[in-house]
């Protein structure tokens, strides 16, 4: 059977596949996506939207058991787990629909997209091979081919998980074999990123005991501030972590997971009903024919790509996931999304544009949360740059003591002779939200000065970065309201 022939062919249907196809399609090229497992990639379907949906609903929980204001009763509110699973299924389901699904049967106004379903390996330089899930062959052929088959959990070498039965985050996907669908009564997380708090506080939150074992300390990588107080929060609301645990093995089945780890140097072994390994993620490339066709790899197995996001195949090209942190990229929805149009646009428009990961702002779902961008005070350093810090706690933000909730922090980290913002990283309600201001301060080079001659709404979570900045200044213990 002779190939299909496309203009541009792309490995996966997540965020960074139909950013792609959508700006090729708008140019009057036809795609298609071959997509191995559901439509829509791991963000809707199994990370970003599931988690978020189910955080908030463990918040909601959480504050009516612990109202922050006096002559406010505590409630016990009763968890249906079915029915909050089945909300999220639905919720996934429509979303799905909506922002997809019906995406693929919009052409009035472009060209085609097509979806075929099965796995793809290139047979060479511009063709794959599908396996469709009932077994039959297809051949599809693309002048342009790009790699957006994302990335999965990582696992870690431990003796005995291979044999012991575990979880990953991929656990609150909707309609596929990982999807859990009970609380565990217990549960320990191996890892200490932002989806082993996530996840953690969500089923501390939900009834579960949790236990964290971290490598080093909780978020290696933030500012230490950030790891430190977000550890003593987590350990207020009952999680158990233990820093510093190196996992020497596992075993159990069904009923119970025992884990052995040294702690200071001691062997010590924990139990519980459910293990949870988040230890990272992982670039999707293997059985994808890329190393026969002579595509590269860094040594993190991430696909390498220049600065346009060509690999060492000028025609092929890769984004999202699965290139890790090739060209300074992050393994974030919206990083690939953005790339996947600026691909298309270099491959069909010839605008030759460079990637700008310089900015990107991320945020922690906890509670409270993490928003970050820019340098920490450690990176600042071993890039040369001539640095200053300061940090405030939350109790000086005025909006803060107004809702009665200080918990946290803000740090801000400078060039000290420009006085230019190079990094922010807070903890703290909204922080998801407020680091964009940080962020678009960042990408426009704004300095201390800029965050203190601009008016903010009062109050507000965003004043922190107006505090902050003067703290530089002057002893920010001492202002009148509305950071005078």
């Amino acid at each position: 059977m002779p190939a299909s022939s496309y203009d541009l062919l792309i490995l996966g249907s997540g965020s960074t596949a139909f950013a792609a196809a959508i700006r090729a399609a708008e140019l009057g090229k036809h795609a298609v996506m071959v997509e191995t497992l559901t439509i829509g990639g791991t963000c809707v379907n199994r990370g970003c939207l599931p988690s978020k949906n189910l955080i908030a609903a463990a918040q909601i929980v959480h504050d009516a058991a612990h109202p922050r204001y006096p002559g406010i009763t505590p409630a016990q509110l009763e968890v249906n787990v079915a029915d909050l699973i089945a909300q999220k299924d639905a919720l996934i389901h429509d979303y799905r629909t909506q922002h997809y699904d019906q995406v693929l049967d919009q052409t009035a106004e472009r060209a085609p997209i097509d979806l075929v379903q099965g796995h793809a390996r290139l047979l060479d330089a511009h063709t794959a091979l599908v396996t469709q899930p009932d077994g039959t062959t297809q051949t599809l052929r693309g002048e342009h081919i790009l790699i957006a088959t994302g990335s999965h959990p990582a696992m870690p070498d431990i003796p005995g998980l291979r044999d012991t039965p575990y979880l990953t985050s991929d656990l609150l996907t909707s309609g596929e074999v990982e999807e859990l669908h009970t609380l565990p009564p217990s549960l320990i997380i191996v890892g200490g990123g932002y989806i082993a708090v996530e996840l953690g506080q969500l089923f501390a939150r939900l009834g579960s005991q949790v236990t964290l074992l971290v490598r080093s300390t909780l978020l290696r990588g933030y500012e230490p501030e950030i790891g430190a107080a977000l550890t003593d929060l987590l350990r207020a609301e009952g999680l158990r972590i233990l820093t510093d645990a190196q996992v020497q093995s596992v075993t159990g089945d069904e009923q119970q997971i025992a884990v052995t780890f040294t702690a200071g140097g001691q062997p010590q072994t924990i139990r519980a009903a459910k293990l949870l390994i988040a230890a990272g993620r992982t670039p999707n490339t293997r059985d994808l024919g890329l190393e026969a066709v002579g595509v590269r790899f860094d040594a993190h197995g991430a696909v390498q790509v220049n600065d346009f996001l060509q690999t060492s195949i000028p025609h092929i090209w890769a984004a999202g996931d699965v290139i890790g942190q090739e060209t300074a990229s992050q393994m974030a929805t919206p990083v690939g999304a953005h790339d996947g149009g600026i691909i298309a646009s270099n491959a069909f428009s010839g605008t030759r544009q460079k990637v700008n990961h310089r900015v990107i702002p991320r945020a922690i779902f906890t509670d409270p949360q993490v928003g970050v961008v820019g340098l920490t005070d450690e990176e600042a350093n071993a890039q040369g740059i001539e640095c200053q810090c300061n940090a405030i706690p939350m109790s000086a933000v005025p909006r803060a003591g107004a809702v009665r909730d200080t918990r946290g922090l803000i740090k801000m980290v400078l060039e000290r002779p420009t006085q230019r913002v190079v990094g922010v990283s807070m903890l703290g309600r909204d922080a998801g939200e407020v680091i964009h201001e940080a962020a678009m301060a960042l990408r426009f080079g704004a300095t201390i000065d800029d965050f203190i001659d601009m008016i903010h709404v009062y109050p507000t979570m965003a004043e922190a970065l107006k505090i902050v900045a003067i703290s530089f200044r002057k002893d920010y213990t001492k202002l009148s309201c509305c950071a005078g």
